[in-house]
């Protein structure tokens, strides 16, 4: 390869990198996400689980599908988070007695217990976070990312 050729092209990777949207989600969500996981490590929860079982307590039972759809995730990856929590008996996974095809998942009182704990670390994060970032900032940040879900991908269409 030529020196010119390689300077244009470092010269466009920089230009992608910099430009990137994925890239910055991803940096900032690795970032943040492991800030909440350091947070919520006393309780045994990790961000995303602690967001499960958040999102649960909301619930009194819920199809996969839907929990998957609510959070953003998809089904396979979240059966894939549910395992452990299942396995702590933090919530329970049965088929749907009307839908063999469905699964129902259920906060139990210990997820209850779990996460009603491990609300004060998320408190304590979520300010840290906020006066750090700015309120306001945060509030903006928090409405383009849900804004980001409407426009109009499907990455988990079947």
């Amino acid at each position: 390869m030529t020196p010119h050729l390689e300077e244009s092209m470092a010269g466009t990777e920089r230009d992608t990198a910099r430009s990137c949207n994925n890239l910055a989600l991803r940096k900032a969500a690795r970032y943040l996400g492991a800030t909440y996981d350091r947070a919520l490590a006393p309780t045994g929860l990790r961000a995303t689980q602690f967001s499960i079982l958040q999102k649960l307590s909301t619930h009194e039972q819920i199809t996969i599908s839907s929990l998957a759809e609510m959070i953003a995730m998809d089904r396979t990856t979240l059966a894939s988070n549910l395992k452990p929590l299942a396995r702590e008996g933090l919530v329970t996974v049965e088929p749907s007695p009307t839908d063999r095809r469905a699964r129902i998942v259920t906060l139990t009182p210990d997820g209850l217990a779990r996460m009603t704990a491990a609300l004060p670390y998320w408190r304590t994060v979520q300010s840290e976070f906020e006066e750090s970032f700015g309120g306001d900032k945060a509030a903006q940040l928090r409405a383009a990312l849900e804004d980001i879900l409407d426009t109009g991908f499907h990455p988990w269409a079947e």
